[in-house]
C-alpha cells in the first residue's frame, strides 16, 4: 500500500496561500478575519490557518447566476454595524 502524501493538497492553507486561493490579496483576507465577513480560520501553534473546504463554502456563498440574484451573501471586507441605528423620523424627540 503505497500512499503518496506529497500528491495530496494541503489540507491548511496559511494566509498568503489561503488569499491566493480566492484570488484575493492577504491584506484583503486579513481585513475579512478582522470584520467577521471572511472564511472560518483556526489558529494552530499561534498562526492563523484555512481549511481549504472553508475556504470553498466560503466563496460559494458568494455564487451568482446574474447581476440581479440576490443570493450572494459574501460581505465586502469592510467593517459592518451589526445593528444599524433606527431612523428615528423628522422630528427626535
Amino acid at each position: 500500500m503505497s500512499t503518496k502524501i506529497a500528491a495530496l493538497p494541503p489540507r491548511f492553507l496559511r494566509t498568503k496561500e489561503a488569499a491566493a486561493f480566492l484570488g484575493l490579496s492577504p491584506r484583503t483576507l486579513e481585513k475579512h478575519r478582522t470584520y467577521g465577513t471572511g472564511p472560518a480560520y483556526r489558529k494552530l501553534g499561534g498562526r492563523v490557518v484555512y481549511a481549504v473546504d472553508d475556504l470553498e463554502a466560503w466563496a460559494d456563498r458568494g455564487a451568482v447566476t446574474s447581476t440581479s440574484d440576490p443570493r450572494g451573501t459574501v460581505l465586502p471586507a469592510k467593517r459592518h454595524d451589526p445593528h444599524p441605528p433606527a431612523h428615528s423620523g423628522r422630528y427626535a424627540r
